[in-house]
């Protein structure tokens, strides 16, 4: 298969990590005043190719993933390592080079933040700084290359294989299954939640942002290798 730039999959669309995964345990910034550069850049893992679309895969139930498109990390970039018919594309995020962020995106998602996320682990793994990543990504949303949801997207996050780390760089395991909705400049108060992040309901992450989310822990998480093609 071809690498599967940013690019590619901008123009194959039609057509942003800041949206870095956090946690509600881990909210709290790092004791030594280190920012969010520290332990972002570097080598990301490059797994077995069949053990990463498993992984992928198991980011959502079998119904979302089955006909899935799946992205894989070759160190570099992204290969497509299949074609699929839904318009779901499932890959298994880095924000961290030692996570692994397995991901399964609806169609919205898939054309709006995915290749954002994409682009900003290439980034990270050049190791270019938080500054000289978000310049870019603005100039790509400024210029028309990257653009923002124009509804809803969803990002399934529910791998049993899923290992997180929070924004403060400690680690989290596979922490709880969860979706991730994405709706540009939502706040808690939007929702009616209160100022202070909780899981009793939901709660928005990165609030008040181009790439605010609202994320809900659900049921249980999917394991690995039990999802398939249709």
């Amino acid at each position: 298969m071809k690498r599967q730039s940013y690019e590619t999959r901008m123009g194959r669309a039609g057509g942003a990590l800041t949206g870095v995964l956090i946690l509600s345990a881990l909210w709290a910034p790092p004791a030594d005043g280190q920012g969010i550069d520290t332990g972002r850049s570097g080598p990301r893992e490059v797994l077995d190719r069949n053990t990463e679309v498993a992984l992928a895969l198991s980011a959502a139930p079998a119904d979302v993933s089955a006909d899935a498109t799946v992205l894989v990390w070759t160190g570099e970039g992204f290969d497509a390592a299949r074609e699929g018919s839904s318009g779901v594309t499932c890959y298994v995020a880095r924000s961290w080079p030692e996570s692994l962020e397995p991901h399964c995106f609806d169609e919205e998602g898939s054309t709006t933040i995915l290749p954002i996320h994409m682009r900003q682990m290439e980034l990270w793994h050049a190791g270019q700084t938080k500054e000289e990543i978000d310049a870019e990504i603005a100039d790509g949303l400024h210029s028309g290359l990257f653009r923002l949801p124009s509804r809803p997207a969803m990002s399934y996050m529910m791998s049993e294989g899923q290992e997180l780390i929070g924004d403060d760089g400690s680690p989290a395991g596979n922490w709880e299954p969860h979706l991730m909705i994405y709706f540009p400049w939502m706040t808690q108060e939007g929702l009616g939640l209160g100022e202070m992040p909780s899981m009793d309901a939901a709660m928005v992450v990165d609030p008040g942002t181009p790439f605010s989310n609202i994320m809900i822990v659900v049921g249980d998480h999917v394991p690995v290798g039990t999802t398939a093609s249709r």
